[in-house]
């Protein structure tokens, strides 16, 4: 939507992990440097810690695409499992096969990978197991994780174990039952907050990322999403995001320090006071004190200089019995009648604030498994072969165009935000999923209670999702002209060609322009997903039977 207003060609502050827009700190430079350190070399236990929102998940897609050539990697999301499961896991994720009388049995899983562990040292390559949100780990599995450190030659560990979580990871590995792991880790990093100058840099890299050729937020707007985002990647995205569509609504071309606090207030549902406003009612509140202070020595000293006299009273009591007595003046009764809350209104002022059940009914739609609790939904996503795309801009008619169901965020009457699942969409009405419930709404209601956000899941074709542009070849490019020749009903080609060339982009702006999208040429996510919806495979859930222009 505000794109081309400030000259950008995609979303500087998408919060899906994208290592093109990579901003590396001192902090995590060191820490991206000694993970592929670690794959390289020998070793035990590296740990990696990080509060929600600081650039754990990017770090490690940054992490395997600087594999080396003789590295497999073992990526493990959710670690709530029992043992032979996390073992079974392992084995699945090396692609690695497993007899159906094994499946059960720790020993024979551990006899089965310990085999293959042999043969890629033997073969000179390098096995890492990643276990990201491993502070869900229970006591009993990281035993099992220390006793596969124990696979080795007599020189060399044949599994370096790479754990990646939240600061609760650290209290764990404190403790005394676990010593014998903890002493085995070689290495710690924890992620901090990025620092206000690292801030403002952040800020910057990603916009210049995105394409923008100028400044767009003033020196104090970036103090201010320092200050307000606490230098937390996750939250200067957000509130970045925020604030650009903020100045497109008003026409603004810079963003200002007010715009980001006016942002930073939608985001956290309450108003964001500026920096100075503490001290400044600390000063305003120290006046008032000192005023009254001096008012009321002023008092006593005025009445101390008054004589004294039983006479100097001018309100008689019976005058105030008599007013005591005076009758109030009547006042006419007011009916008010407050309309009831319409039936969407009713059902978002009941319902959770708990996210849970619209996760668990998307994941469903698509035939997946949403675990709450454990790692993040669009990580637990692609765990399973799907892909989050999430955007604070939408509108229904970019939702019928993407023609996937997808999770809304409805305020109700007391204005907090409900996570809801669009499940079809009608020419006038929607039927949604609010909790547990479904429910068919008008869509002028839906339209009026929607703040933009939404995220839906799309299954992509090829793992690597990255924007395709001229010049660029291999597969994704391959199944991108293919696809493009199948929606434009051209005969396939024979052999297919791999390469971006301007017959490509060609397809590409053909595509864009028919369905609303800047026609620049570049297969971005939006495009891809698009096509994905175009041409959707059967059994995919789709909000209506057709794609509107499709």
């Amino acid at each position: 939507m505000y794109l081309p207003f400030y000259g950008l060609a995609e979303k500087p502050f998408a919060i899906t992990p994208d290592p093109r827009y990579l901003f590396l700190s001192e902090r995590h430079a060191e820490a991206l440097a000694h993970l592929v350190y670690g794959i390289s070399e020998a070793g035990g236990f590296i740990q990696l810690t990080g509060e929600v929102g600081t650039g754990k998940t990017t770090i490690i897609r940054s992490l395997l695409a600087r594999l080396p050539d003789n590295a497999e990697i073992a990526l493990i999301l959710n670690p709530q499992m029992q043992a032979a499961e996390f073992v079974l896991t392992i084995c699945e994720e090396l692609g690695i096969m497993v007899p159906d009388d094994a499946v059960g049995s720790v020993k024979e899983l551990v006899d089965i990978l310990n085999r293959y562990l042999l043969r890629a040292h033997a073969a000179g390559k390098r096995v890492v197991l990643v276990v990201d949100e491993a502070q869900n780990l229970a006591p009993e599995l990281l035993e099992q994780v220390r006793m596969l450190t124990n696979l080795e030659t007599e020189t060399q560990k044949l599994l370096q174990i790479i754990l990646i979580g939240q600061p609760e990871l650290r209290d764990l590995l404190a403790r005394n039952d676990l010593r014998q792991l903890a002493q085995r880790i070689t290495g710690r990093y924890h992620l901090e907050p990025l620092t206000r100058d690292e801030s403002a840099a952040y800020v910057k890299h990603r916009l210049r990322i995105a394409g923008a050729k100028s400044d767009i937020f003033t020196s104090g707007a970036l103090r201010e999403l320092y200050r307000t985002g606490g230098g937390v990647p996750r939250l200067l995205n957000i509130i970045g995001d925020r604030a650009l569509l903020g100045g497109y609504s008003e026409d603004q071309h810079e963003i200002s320090a007010a715009m980001v606090r006016r942002a930073a207030g939608e985001v956290f549902d309450r108003r964001v006071l500026a920096g100075w406003w503490p001290w400044a009612l600390g000063s305003a509140t120290a006046l008032v004190v000192a005023g009254a202070l001096i008012v009321g020595a002023l008092l006593w000293q005025e009445k101390s200089a008054q004589p004294e006299s039983g006479n100097t009273a001018t309100v008689t009591e019976d005058t105030v019995n008599e007013e005591a007595a005076a009758p109030p003046d009547p006042v006419a009764p007011t009916a008010i009648d407050i309309p009831p809350p319409s039936p969407l209104a009713a059902l978002l002022n009941t319902a959770s604030a708990d996210d849970g059940p619209a996760w668990d009914r998307l994941f469903m739609l698509w035939s997946a498994r949403y675990l709450p609790d454990a790692a993040q939904p669009c990580d637990q996503a692609l765990r399973q072969g799907l892909e989050c795309l999430e955007q604070s801009t939408g509108s229904i008619a970019l939702l019928r165009q993407f023609n996937r169901p997808a999770i809304m965020l409805l305020s109700g009457d007391d204005g907090a935000h409900r996570s809801v699942v669009l499940q079809r969409l009608d020419a006038d009405r929607a039927q949604i999923q609010v909790g547990r419930e479904t429910s068919e709404v008008p869509l002028a209601e839906l339209e009026r209670r929607w703040n933009g956000h939404y995220t839906l899941l799309w299954r992509p074709r090829q793992l690597d999702t990255r924007d395709l542009s001229m010049g660029m070849s291999g597969e994704p490019v391959r199944d991108l002209r293919a696809r493009l020749r199948q929606w434009s009903q051209l005969p396939p080609e024979s052999p297919p060609g791999d390469l971006y060339d301007a017959a490509l982009k060609s397809l590409v702006q053909q595509f864009q322009s028919l369905h609303g999208l800047a026609a620049d040429g570049i297969a971005g996510i939006q495009t891809q997903v698009l096509l994905d919806a175009t041409l959707a495979a059967t059994g995919t859930p789709l909000l209506a039977a057709k794609i509107a222009g499709g």
